[in-house]
């Protein structure tokens, strides 16, 4: 990760080292300054197994927060019954949960160095999430974001596909901003997630995050990540065209409020 075309990127855009696994540092150790949240809405079936394969990395069930966004099944209750800190949103929104969760530690008297997010159906592999932790706590980049494989993005519908594609190309056009992804599964630094003042309650959130680290200069990295199909039920947003299509109306808004306000 040295040579850079932009605010802590390489030249190619991301990383290819291809790391995912849990590190030779011992387990656990490394997210004594990491906190994770995963937004969550009727999960019950796909959530245990997540905090599993996230618990047999060395991760403390008490560094996870799974935020309810008002689920109708028991997402609370198997989260709960894992060890995760669970915090009620009940307020439907991807940015509303974020932003919930968020409000949780900086409740704690010791936030952590990094936040990480991701989801809870399983889709985003937590073997890969050191590759996005490990480059911020090296001191190397402030915001990590994973870029899902195309060749593993099973579950990802093709119109989901075409509108992140869209969306993706206008932040370039309107914001100078090339971004491989708009995916969930990031990580960043707590200090600079602070400095981004973020307030999109909505499906806009993942790209205001990274219009915004681009305004302020923050040091960008994107690394490739697999992505799975998602352990059980449907998409919440790219199951079905009518949501995916609300959603995109949503990051289009958020294209254009974010131009005017640098």
């Amino acid at each position: 990760m040295t040579g850079r075309d932009g605010p802590g990127r390489d030249q190619s855009g991301r990383d290819q080292s291809g790391r995912d696994g849990p590190g030779t540092d011992g387990p656990g150790r490394w997210w004594d300054r990491v906190a994770l949240i995963i937004p969550a809405l009727d999960e019950e079936e796909a959530l245990p197994r997540v905090l599993t394969e996230l618990r047999e990395l060395g991760l403390e069930p008490g560094r996870v927060v799974v935020v309810d966004n008002g689920s109708k099944d028991g997402t609370a209750r198997v989260a709960a019954r894992s060890g995760a800190r669970v915090v009620q949103e009940p307020r439907k929104g991807y940015g509303a949960a974020c932003l919930a969760g968020l409000g949780a530690l900086t409740s704690d008297p010791d936030p952590p160095a990094v936040v990480a997010f991701m989801d809870g159906d399983g889709s985003d592999d937590p073997r890969a999430l050191r590759s996005l932790v490990d480059p911020i706590l090296e001191g190397c980049a402030d915001f990590v974001v994973g870029v899902r494989q195309k060749e593993v993005s099973g579950g990802v519908p093709i119109h989901a596909r075409l509108g992140d594609a869209l969306v993706r190309k206008m932040a370039w056009i309107l914001h100078g901003v090339r971004l491989g992804d708009l995916g969930p599964f990031r990580a960043i630094r707590w200090t600079s997630l602070e400095a981004l003042d973020m307030d999109d309650r909505d499906w806009g959130w993942t790209l205001q995050m990274q219009l915004r680290a681009h305004a302020r200069g923050l040091r960008y990295l994107e690394v490739s990540v697999p992505h799975r199909a998602r352990l059980a039920g449907r998409s919440k947003v790219s199951g079905a065209l009518v949501p995916s299509l609300r959603a995109g109306l949503k990051m289009f808004r958020v294209l254009v409020a974010e131009r005017g306000s640098r």
